[in-house]
Parts: structure tokens; C-alpha cells; sequence
């Protein structure tokens, strides 16, 4: 069931795929076929899995299929999960409904209206079309019902950012290729982004984006913001900036520990350790401490310096953050945390 990617880590599929796979092999049963041993689907950009059902049932009017997910070698929350699709003879078109572990969308913003199953466009796009491509192999007119259920959805999706962006009960129907790529960072800056598309949304003029939970948590509490301002930035500072300068909110805060703000301050938007480093040579003259540049992090340079380095780090990121995407007018401040939450370092509103 799945491909090796050129780095020999196994990609995986969506829940998208799971659920396309699993509503043709519904279909097959409710329009007078058996089910299959497996089924195969043809994904967007023409890959073509094969997917063992694990899960067959049938009744008067319905048909239930369940397909687990397997996300490769990816640290996917719903890795395993049965991805449940119950198809039923309706009145008129495709229509979605949301069952257990999938959640409902409760604000605006999203790509998929309020009130609705959070069943994303290209996923919905696949199931209509395996459900006109069945219609027309059987002769049936294309009038279902897929509802879409994942058992335990509503607590895996307390692990996703599925809670701050307004989908409330379970998770999310995702995908826009099918395939899962093992450690990709496109689906963690498309949350970002429906992170900002629901703040804005939502009318909100301050958000914020941090490092991490102990950041976050000292940012949200300095501030006052509610949690659906609160930007699953992680360190992708560069993609929320970029989406931001396009889709622009009155103020940006950006908080981090000193390493991860270092980075920013010295002109790195990636800020994972493995895609940019700290400069000490350069942290030395900024610290005006010789001793700086032999530090092994820049815990231990501000360690050695104190909060006077901390302060300066501060009004230095600012400085390259607004260089870089002060260009559509937001005020943006940075804070500088400590291990335990202490700020020691602010600049900027």
C-alpha cells in the first residue's frame, strides 16, 4: 500500500484518500456488487493506491466501509485510525455528513463554510467523483449521503490545532495530493495560514505566533489573547510572515526563547536547528563580549552576557522583521523568554 520516497522513508495517505477509498468500495456494495478484498483509487495527480478494507457492513438502504490510515513514516496524530465511510441512497446530489471523531466547523475562515462536516474541498472533490464514476458504471443516479466517522476522532483531535481554529468534535477530512510525505512542512504552514485566515475572519487585530507551548503560554497571558489568536508559528516564522504581508493583521507579536529569536534577529525565517545555526561571532560583537563567541548556545551566551544581550536580541529581530515584512503596515513586537517563561527580553507595541 505505499511508496518509497527517495529518501527510503515510506510516504503514506490522507484521511482524504482513506475516506475516497473506502466510499467506492461503499458504493460497489449499495449498488448491487460485493465488496472487495481491496480497493483502488485514482488520486489528483494520477497515483493510483490500493487499499485493503478493514471494515465491511451492510443494511437496508446503507453500506459502511472502513479503510485504517497508514501515514507512512510520518508522525501523523491519526496514523492508524479507521477512516469509517457509511454511504446512503439520498434524495438528490452528494451530500456529507459528519459522523463520531469528525469534527464541525464553528467559524469563519476556513474553506469550508460554518456548520458544515470538516471535510476539505479536494477530499469532498475526490468522493464526488468516485460517486459520479460508480453511478455511471451501475446505472444508479449519483444521490448519496457519505458520512464520514473516524472512532476516537473527537480525542485525537485535541493533539491537532482542529480546537483553535473552530472545528469542534473531531478531527478534519484533509489532503490535497492524497499522499502523506513523510516529515513534509507544507501541512504545518497551510494550519498557519487557516490560522490567519480564521483570525481575520473573526475581525481579531492582534495575534500572535511563537516557538513553542512555554512561549505561547507567557505571549497569550502578556497579551490577553484568545486562543484562536494564537499562531501555531512553531519555526516557520517565515511562512506565517510571508502569508501575513499578503493577508495582513493590525499587529503581529512574536515570541521565542532566546536561540530561536537569535536566529530571527540574525535574518534566518526558518528556525529549525537543522536549516539555520546561530552566528556567535557575530552575537559576540552584538554583546560587545568577546567571550560570547566561544559559547556553545545562546543560553550560555546570555548566560555569560546577561539580559542586556537578551534586550538587544529583541530590538534586533524587530528590526530584521520589519526590513524584511514591515512593507504592509503591521506593528509588529517581539518577546524574548527563558526556559521557565520569564520574559527577558521586549521590543517593539
Amino acid at each position: 500500500m505505499n511508496d518509497a520516497t527517495n529518501s527510503d522513508l515510506r510516504r503514506g495517505w490522507t484521511t482524504g484518500a482513506c475516506a475516497t477509498a473506502a466510499t467506492k468500495a461503499a458504493l460497489m456494495r449499495l449498488w448491487g456488487g460485493a465488496f472487495p478484498k481491496e480497493i483502488g483509487i485514482t488520486l489528483p495527480k494520477g497515483e493510483t493506491p490500493v487499499f485493503p478494507l478493514a471494515l465491511a457492513e451492510v443494511g437496508t438502504g446503507w453500506a459502511r466501509v472502513g479503510i485504517t490510515k497508514d501515514a507512512g513514516d510520518d508522525p501523523d496524530v491519526t496514523h492508524g485510525a479507521l477512516i469509517v465511510v457509511t454511504v446512503k441512497t439520498s434524495g438528490g446530489g452528494v451530500c456529507f455528513a459528519a459522523g463520531e471523531g469528525v469534527g464541525t466547523v464553528t467559524k469563519a475562515g476556513l474553506p469550508i463554510g460554518v456548520g458544515e462536516p470538516a471535510i476539505n474541498p479536494v477530499p469532498r472533490q475526490m468522493m464526488q467523483d468516485v460517486v459520479a464514476e460508480m453511478a455511471a458504471q451501475n446505472n444508479c443516479p449519483p444521490d448519496v449521503e457519505i458520512e464520514v466517522s473516524v472512532p476516537g476522532g473527537e480525542a485525537l483531535a485535541l493533539k491537532t490545532w482542529n480546537p483553535r481554529l473552530g472545528i469542534k468534535g473531531g478531527l478534519s477530512i484533509l489532503g490535497t495530493t492524497g499522499i502523506v510525505r513523510p516529515f513534509s512542512c507544507a501541512a504545518w504552514i497551510a494550519s498557519i495560514h487557516r490560522g490567519i485566515d480564521v483570525a481575520r475572519a473573526d475581525g481579531l487585530t492582534h495575534v500572535a505566533g511563537c516557538t513553542g507551548a512555554t512561549s505561547e503560554a507567557t505571549v497569550q497571558a502578556l497579551c490577553g489573547l484568545p486562543d484562536h489568536a494564537m499562531l501555531d508559528m512553531g519555526d516557520f516564522a517565515g511562512g506565517m510572515l510571508k502569508y501575513l504581508v499578503k493577508n495582513p493583521i493590525a499587529r503581529v507579536t512574536i515570541g521565542g526563547g532566546i536561540g530561536k529569536i537569535t536566529k530571527l534577529a540574525q535574518g534566518a525565517v526558518d528556525l529549525h536547528s537543522g536549516r539555520s545555526q546561530v552566528d556567535f561571532e557575530a552575537l559576540a560583537k552584538l554583546a560587545d563580549n568577546p567571550k560570547v563567541a566561544s559559547a556553545n548556545t545562546a543560553l550560555e551566551a546570555f548566560e555569560i552576557a546577561g539580559t542586556d544581550l537578551s534586550q538587544k536580541i529583541a530590538n534586533h529581530a524587530l528590526q530584521a522583521v520589519e526590513a524584511r515584512f514591515g512593507s504592509a503596515g503591521i506593528t509588529f513586537d517581539i518577546v524574548v523568554i527563558d526556559r521557565a517563561g520569564r520574559i527577558i527580553g521586549r521590543a517593539g507595541a
